[in-house]
């Protein structure tokens, strides 16, 4: 697992990309497991916060009681976009939530909704955006995992 800012020294131009596509949106797609094993997608907003990927949540809200049992996620980029050749990103890895001091000075600066929520920071386990090829005859796809670079894969 790395955290934002490892992935961005690690595959700083990869970084920006998906960095441009989340903050492009405002809304984008959170999927977790559910206390049954089956999966859960959620509407979620993402920040960053230090050197962090982070989303918060109401607090009990579904998708927060996931992550604290279970805090596996997949996250998907808002896929709108006026052209092909923009990135589909997604990410996975482990949420954890923020506690205590970091928590408390969070709150007071981002204000949430009723005061209260959780914070989670995202630990990432994996990047992948899939772009249509310039010559739009098949798709692109990077992947990022920690420590082992860039793999970049052609789909004809």
């Amino acid at each position: 697992m790395a955290t934002w800012q490892q992935f961005a020294e690690e595959a700083p131009e990869l970084a920006e990309t998906a960095r441009n596509r989340f903050t492009e949106h405002r809304h984008h797609v959170l999927a977790t497991v559910r206390k049954n094993g089956a999966p859960r997608v959620s509407g979620t907003e993402v920040f960053w916060y230090g050197p962090d990927l982070a989303v918060g949540s109401m607090p009990k809200a579904r998708k927060a009681l996931d992550l604290l049992r279970d805090g596996r996620f997949a996250l998907h980029c808002n896929p709108g976009g006026e052209t092909m050749t923009e990135p589909d990103v997604k990410i996975s890895g482990h949420a954890e939530e923020v506690l205590g001091k970091p928590r408390e000075e969070w709150l007071r600066e981002a204000q949430p909704p009723g005061g209260d929520g959780h914070l989670f920071r995202l630990e990432l386990n994996e990047v992948v955006a899939t772009a249509v090829a310039e010559d739009q005859s098949h798709l692109v796809i990077r992947l990022w995992r920690p420590h082992m670079g860039i793999a970049t894969f052609h789909r004809y």
